[in-house]
């Protein structure tokens, strides 16, 4: 037996299912709550603002999926040199790639790398990038998916070598309240609790849930204004989600934007035109006068202070662009 099934307790190693590496795995979602609370039973890990993916490595072929599977390797190419270097020649690894302004972790950072995909121009960028790793899904020969949490996690401790850029997402255990107020009071996203545990489940699961500090969700872009005075690209987005089929309108989001991203989106954009709202029925008279109408098959990520009764975004402010999400699985993110 290998070393490491034999630091696994017997129930643990009754779990682990010996079956071929598969070419793709749904990765596991938090579900948003405003329950924060502490618990033997869970951990809590820091909440980061950045790309999730999924690594999936065969000996020399090694793959960096985002979470609606398009390849990431020539967008992170010292991610791709750290990974190589691992003991482990076969393993399914969950993490999330991150840029950092100051201590923060910062999406919109992230977004200077993210729309690059030559490995020469991604290096020279200048946007320094750091993989988080915080589950392991299969090793060796071996699915681990339906291991616990905690042994998942000490796996993935003792089998990986972690040094820049590749970082181990640690966890507190039991005190979620205390750990959320200090998250909140450094100006982090929020925390993840995680059953202790639960196995890993292949869809969005309350075995792992998310307390937020800030508002941040992803929505659709149904629309754009007219820019004003010296303003180029673009005047506003109009954004949407999904609900019953439908996309519902959310509001106007109009800052947050570069000189860049106004003139490269509004670019892309003008080419997306329709002559009807994509918005549903009544929506449309919200939206006022000027707009022009795109295509819903590009999604924002946006921050904003709270949701309004009447169903829009409160000081919205556009935070990046989305590759990793189909525009038709954006709902509203509630608490439940």
């Amino acid at each position: 037996m290998n070393d490491w099934r034999d630091a696994l307790s017997d129930d643990a190693r009754k779990a682990l299912a010996c079956k071929p590496m598969p070419d793709w795995m749904p990765p596991m979602l938090a579900t948003l709550t405003d329950d924060h609370f502490s618990s033997p039973e869970w951990i809590f890990e820091r909440k980061l603002d950045g790309q999730r993916c999924l690594i999936f490595r065969r000996k020399s072929r090694l793959h960096i999926l985002s979470r609606n599977q398009p390849d990431l390797n020539g967008t992170y190419p010292e991610l791709i040199d750290a990974l190589v270097d691992q003991p482990q020649q076969h393993f399914i690894a969950d993490g999330e790639i991150v840029a950092f302004e100051g201590n923060l972790t910062s999406f919109s950072r992230l977004q200077g790398r993210m729309g690059i995909s030559n490995p020469d121009a991604a290096r020279e960028s200048g946007i320094k990038v750091y993989l988080y790793l915080f589950d392991v899904l299969y090793l060796d020969s071996y699915d681990t998916t339906a291991l616990p949490l905690r042994s998942r996690k000490k796996l993935l401790r003792g089998n990986f070598s972690f040094s820049d850029p590749l970082r181990y997402t640690s966890h507190r255990n039991t005190s979620g309240e205390a750990f959320y107020e200090s998250a909140c009071s450094k100006g982090w996203e929020g925390l993840i609790a995680k059953r202790a545990d639960s196995a890993y489940q292949h869809s969005r699961s309350r075995q792992w849930l998310k307390f937020k500090c800030i508002n941040q969700q992803e929505l659709v872009i149904g629309g754009y204004t007219e820019p004003k005075g010296s303003r180029s690209g673009f005047g506003a987005l109009l954004l949407g989600y999904y609900a019953d089929g439908e996309l519902r309108y959310a509001g106007k989001v109009g800052t947050g934007f570069n000189e860049q991203t106004l003139n490269d989106l509004g670019q892309q954009l003008k080419a997306e035109t329709r002559k009807d709202s994509p918005y549903a029925g009544e929506q449309v008279a919200a939206a006022g006068r000027g707009v022009h109408w795109v295509e819903p098959k590009r999604v924002a990520e946006i921050g904003f202070t709270e949701w309004t009764g009447a169903g829009r975004l409160r000081h919205p402010r556009f935070l990046g662009l989305r590759h990793d999400k189909n525009a038709n699985e954006v709902v509203r993110e509630e608490p439940e």
